[in-house]
This record gives structure tokens, sequence and C-alpha cells, in this order.
């Protein structure tokens, strides 16, 4: 039988126990709570009585013993044989002897839970972050924390010779601040200061260099290629090890997005060209503009990109954080590697003990200080303030709360259509001098950052019992547990509820976004000039949420990519990305997108599927392209030649075959309008052993016939690249509707996955809904 969400988290908060499959003679002997009226002292000597029966001597319990446990619980840890566990296992007052077990440390828990390792592995066949040392990423957002401890430059050779970057000096900022791991260091405020006046930093915290006064870069940039660092954690919480994904890649970083939030146009495109001159291999770019989005000819970011892509440079840009809507995906130009945003095996639970002692389990980032003795629960509809209606209360919605009955109160609220923040309910509540919040959600593994006062997000299942206490109590009580670490133990990934959704707004052939990467609840280091809440300060490491968070860890996969293969082209390395990600969680299920209620997740949420980093670096085969092949995608996109040819830097006469945009040698195959039989032109590039067979296997889309031709690709030393055809012919009557399936190539070691995705349209006069 199924088990609820509300029993498997209480599940996951059991599993406290570590696991390992590492064996030790260390037993944890476990005996409950302590007795209050025996003096810790006295709890010491029973244990040591206990050990000495079973050893034979003192002197032999107090060699063994390594801790006695006599203050919060009752217990010891000692060296035992087998058989000496077995019997104290049988002791009075015993409740359990366990095996100690050896955990390991994390933080950034995402480059282990995607299988990229911090040391040589041996075999030599595993994707390691050692790797990439003569890659630069280029990181355009709010600059750095050169001080960071993640930045350290510590067994890192010399500066690659064909850097032509620097450090430009400035506010706080100067050449020394630069090591063998920043390698360079711009900012660009010209195009902000043109659209707002001179930057007045009397006004705002921020600094007139690249010193990173907001944190996101920080962020961004240590995620990519942030060195180990040792007891990194968010206020006690994903305490241990934290690091990058490329952690001996060099990092240059442009500063252009500033601590009002603004990043503009022309600041942006210097950062790009001062990038691409300065030779770096990747550009992580984790901003962007919302719908409607501009044609590509017109956006920075598209334009940018393309003349970085043509000279070799990968760019990754975030998907957006407009989700789960579809057509939200932003960065969606074909040359661009747009990342959507993914969960990982973590969460950080809290209990919730009722006046009752009823006991539910949420999920919180808050680990400040706690009320010492419960504290009264009230429902936010029934306190609402003169001027706001029912919902806007039940949600907690700014000003919406009669601040004289929150204060000194936890308070219950509702999500709602209209508001569906936690962070906007903690504010509302903690300015009308509320002690804690708990709100009651769709399931999400995105946790807001709560700081001065305890919130603890559940689902509507458990917020609904809570306000049934509530409502039958005379005075309904509730207490904070704090909060705990769980790893390991839940399925993952799954599509976050907040990651933008295709199909693209702009090119709906063109399938985005292409890739998902770990981006809920990461840590990563801050800058500490970001005081985080009033009453907390400044941290170095944060853990945040958001796209921004998913982009820089596919950044540094590429990084790792090209110190591997650094012949291969942008396209190359985006399609060895996408053919080989999954589309399977941990457990072999098909992969689920938060989208409330939860549904099984489709190229339009995570494009080719959720990253397989040492897949990824021995594809097989590749979808490969080039600048020709773009400048005919821009032809089919209508726009006219004297535009192409400006972004391109080339003459281009357009010969317009709308067709050509199907054609586009992409790792996908998307056809929006499908009305009986088509067929589209694919090539592919053999990256493998020379002498190769690759059989086809076709799941085609409901709806949809599907045959490729021809179904065998062989290969040997002359002949790298061949092409195919697929032909697709609708048999249902499926009115605009979407149907998904794949297409992989196969030779028994490598398996080279597309998605394909197609829209029946049966009328002519089919008009989108």
């Amino acid at each position: 039988m199924a088990m609820s969400p509300l029993l498997f988290i209480v599940f996951l908060l059991m599993l406290l126990e570590p696991c390992s499959s590492s064996r030790s003679n260390v037993y944890i002997v476990y005996m409950g709570e302590r007795h209050h009226g025996l003096r810790p002292e006295l709890v010491q000597e029973a244990h040591h009585g206990m050990l000495a029966a079973v050893l034979g001597s003192e002197q032999a319990a107090m060699d063994a013993i390594l801790y006695s446990y006599r203050h919060g619980f009752s217990g010891f840890a000692a060296v035992l044989t087998g058989g000496q566990a077995a019997r104290l296992s049988d002791w009075a007052g015993v409740v359990r002897v366990v095996r100690n077990r050896v955990l390991d440390l994390h933080t950034t828990r995402s480059w282990d839970f995607m299988g990229v390792n911090p040391s040589p592995s041996g075999g030599g066949i595993l994707l390691e972050s050692r790797f990439g040392e003569d890659s630069i990423i280029g990181v355009l957002d709010t600059g750095i924390w050169p001080e960071s401890a993640s930045f350290r430059d510590d067994g890192i050779g010399e500066v690659p010779r064909r850097w032509k970057g620097r450090c430009v000096a400035g506010e706080k900022f100067n050449a020394s601040n630069c090591n063998r791991k920043i390698i360079g260091a711009k900012w660009y405020v010209k195009g902000y200061e043109a659209e707002y006046g001179k930057m007045n930093t009397s006004d705002i915290y921020e600094f007139m260099s690249a010193r990173d006064a907001v944190g996101h870069g920080t962020h961004t940039a240590s995620t990519a290629a942030g060195a180990l660092v040792a007891n990194a954690s968010f206020r006690g919480l994903a305490k241990g090890v934290a690091r990058g994904g490329a952690q001996r890649a060099r990092l240059a970083v442009y500063k252009v997005c500033w601590a009002t939030g603004d990043c503009t146009a022309a600041d942006i495109l210097a950062a790009f060209d001062d990038a691409i001159h300065d030779g770096v291999d990747v550009i992580s770019v984790s901003l962007g503009q919302a719908p409607p989005l501009p044609a590509y000819v017109d956006d920075v970011l598209s334009i940018g990109s393309f003349h970085a892509v043509a000279k070799g440079v990968v760019v990754v840009c975030s998907a957006g954080n407009s989700g789960p809507y579809s057509e939200t995906v932003i960065n969606s130009a074909p040359w661009i590697v747009t990342v959507a945003a993914g969960t990982i095996d973590r969460i950080f639970l809290a209990k919730i003990i009722l006046g009752n002692n009823s006991t539910y389990v949420g999920q919180t980032l808050y680990s400040g200080k706690h009320p010492s003795k419960s504290v009264r629960i009230v429902y936010a509809e029934d306190i609402s303030s003169d001027n706001a209606d029912d919902t806007d209360a039940r949600s907690c919605t700014a000003g919406s709360l009669n601040a004289t009955l929150v204060k000194g109160n936890v308070v219950l609220c509702f999500q709602t259509r209209a508001q569906r923040s936690a962070s906007v309910a903690v504010e509302t509540v903690k300015k009308a001098r509320g002690v804690g919040v708990i709100f009651a959600q769709f399931l999400t593994k995105d946790i807001a950052s709560s700081l001065d006062i305890p919130c603890v997000q559940v689902d509507y299942q458990v917020g609904t019992a809570i306000l049934a206490y509530t409502t039958s109590m005379r005075n309904p009580v509730a207490q904070f547990s704090f909060p705990k670490t769980i790893v390991g133990e839940l399925v993952a990934p799954e599509v976050a509820y907040f990651s933008s959704r295709g199909p693209s707004s702009l090119s709906p052939s063109i399938l985005k976004p292409d890739i998902a990467a770990p981006g809920v609840n990461i840590l990563a280091a801050w800058s500490p000039a970001a005081a985080i809440s009033s009453a907390i300060g400044s941290v170095n490491f944060k853990i945040d949420s958001g796209t921004s968070m998913s982009c820089p860890h596919i950044s540094g996969v590429v990084a790792l990519l090209k110190s591997m293969h650094p012949s291969w082209s942008p396209a190359a390395v985006k399609s060895a990305l996408v053919t080989t990600a999954n589309v399977h969680d941990a457990y072999g299920f098909e992969m689920v997108s938060e989208a409330a209620p939860y549904n099984d997740a489709n190229p339009f949420d995570y494009g080719g599927g959720h990253v397989n980093p040492n897949r990824a670096a021995h594809p097989g085969l590749v979808y490969d392209m080039g600048v020709s092949d773009y400048m005919r995608f821009l032809c089919s996109m209508g726009y006219n030649t004297s535009a192409i040819s400006s972004m391109t830097q080339q003459q281009t006469t357009c010969q317009h075959t709308p067709k050509s945009q199907l054609n586009l040698n992409v790792p996908s195959i998307t056809i929006p309008e499908l009305r009986g039989k088509l067929t589209v032109s694919r090539t592919v590039t053999n990256v493998g052993p020379a002498l190769s067979k690759y059989r086809a296997r076709v799941e085609a889309p409901p709806g949809v016939d599907v045959t490729v031709s021809p179904s065998l690709l062989t290969f040997n030393s002359t002949v790298r690249k061949l092409p195919f055809k697929v032909t697709f012919q609708a048999k249902l009557k499926v009115q605009g509707r979407y149907t998904f399936g794949s297409l992989t190539w196969e030779d028994g070691t490598h398996t080279v996955r597309i998605p394909l995705v197609v829209r029946i349209i049966i009328s002519k006069f089919y008009v989108n809904a």
C-alpha cells in the first residue's frame, strides 16, 4: 500500500541512524532517555559497570569505551566484538545496539548526488572534479567575494598562458584579490548609470568594483568551481564539506548586476564582449528577461551568446523561475544551453508538537532561537485586519492581519492562488510581531529562507489537521523542534515547481529547456556583505533555490567536459549533456514534476532529462552544428537579411524555408504542428570507438507512427558522420495536444537518446488555445 506524503516525511525524520556499507568494531549502545533523578556522573558509572560486567574487568571497560552519553540521553559507544554486542543487546534497559557507521560529509550535496567525484576514482572512467584545471568559467552576475574559502587556489597551477583577461581595480578590490582561481574580475556600470543616474552607494550597500554586495554571484561561482571547504553550513544546516563541480577550473568574474537587482543590456553585452576576448571556455549566466521574449536579433543575451558560441565558447543560461506554467521558459536561443531546476535527495525537517501531544513534520531552514515553551497558535483568517478579506488573511498577505491579535503568537497560514509565498507570510507575521509561522501549501521541496522567526512549511493535509486542533481547543499551543538535515532518503530528482516550462514562446520547434540540474536548497558560498536579516547579520554560506542555482551546476560540468574534450564544439557539448540525461529518478521511476498536483515530467519540464555528468563524458554520438546552421535557423524565423547580417557580422542572404527550422541539428525533434505526414532530418557524429554500429529504437509519441531511415548506422575510421531521416505520421485525431516519445541510438555500450515532441493539428482553422 502506498505511503501518504505525511507518513513518508515522518518516516524520513525517524531515519536518523547512519547508514553505510563500511564495517566497524565500534558499537553504540543506546539506552533511551536519561533518568532525570540520576546525576550525569552516576549515569556514566552505570555504563562502566555494564561494560565491565560483559568484558570481565573495569580496566577492560575503561579501555573499550569511547563516549558515555549521559546528558541529553543515555548510552555509550565502545569497541566490542559481535558477541559482546549481542550480550549487551539483551541487557535490561538497553533499547538497541547498533554498529557504528561511516558517513560522508555533505553540504553542496548536489555534486555527490550527480556522481561527480571530488578526487581520482582510480578507474579513470568517472568524471572527476579534479579535471578542468585548464578550463575558464566566465560568470556574469553580481560579482564575487574573493576572500571566501571557496576561492582558494591551493594546489592549482599557473594561469593558462592563453588568458588575456585582467583584474580591474575598484572599491575594496584590487589585483591582489585575484589569484590562480579568480584569474579575472571586471565590472560594468555605465549602462546602469545611463538608465538610472550615478550609483548612490549611500542609499544602497554596494561596491563600485567586482566585489559582491549581494551574494548571488558568489553563490553561483562557488557552485560551478568552488574549492573544498570543510565544516561549511548554513547556520548549522547541511554541515560538512562544500565544493564546486570543477574544483580546479578558473573563474573570470564579470559584474553586470547590482544591488538594486538591475542588470542592463548594455553592461551585459559589454561583459560578453570582454569574456570572448579574454579567453573563457564557458559563460555562466543566471539571469534573463521574463516573457514576452524579444526577437533573437534584439535580445542581448541571444546576441552575446551567439558570438561566444561562434568562437567556441559554451554559454549556459538559467531557464527562469516562472513555473510551473507552460511557455514561460526564457533564454531559448538554440545555441544556448538552457537549464531547468531539479531537486536533490536532501531535506530539512522539523517537528511541530501540539498541546495535545500530536506531532507533525514539516520543512524549515530556520535554525535560530526557538521559544523555550509552547506558544499559542492562531488561525490567520480569524485574526484578519478590518480592511482585509478572508482570502488575503488566510494566506497572510501583507497588511491582512490584526497586529494586536498576532503579537506573541504562532500564525497558521494557508497558501492561496493569489498568495503562494511562505516568505510573504513570514514577513507579514514578523511585522505584526508574531513569533512563528506554520505555512500550509501544496507539496514542494523549495523552502523559504525564514531567518528571524521560525517558519515550518507543511502540506495541506497537515495544515488541515492543525487547523482542526486550533478550532477545537480553547488554548491551542505548539512548539517547534530544531531542524534536522536528512540525506539520501528522499526520492529525487524531481522538477522544481518554480522552474520555467516549455514550449518556447519564441521558437516552439526548438525544445526548451535543454537539461535539468540541481537547483533546490543548494548550499554555496555567500557574500558576508549581504546581511541576510537584521537579527542574524551575515553568513559565509547560504542555502538558496532557483534556476540561478541549476545553471552553474551545468557550467561546472561543461568545464569538466571541455577539459576532457577540448575540440568539442558548443553544440557537441550540449548534445552530450542532452542525449545522456536521466528521465528516471534514483529508484528507477519516471521523473515527476512539482506542478500542484504532481504529474509525470515531460521534455517541456526538463528537456533531455536530469544531467548525468559521467555519461555525458562518453556520449558515443553527438548532434553537432556550426554558425551556418544557426544562420539558416535565423532565416527560418523570418528575420530580415540586414538584421541577421548585423547579428552575425556576415553578409547573409536568406532563402526562407520554414522546414529548415525543424531540420536544425539539435538533439531533439519538436513538431508544433503535425498535419498528416512529415519527415525531418538529423546528422550524428561519432565521438566514440571508430568501428561502431548503432541501431535505432523508437518510443513513438501516442497517436503518431514514427519510422527511422536508415535504422542502422555503421561508422568506421573514414565515416564519422551519418545522416538519417525520421518520418512522423499522425494516426489519431487528437486536436492540438502535445504527445511525447523518444528516439534512441544504441551500440551495446552507448545509449544516445533524444526527445520526440509532437502536437497533432487536424484542422487548418486550428487556433492556439
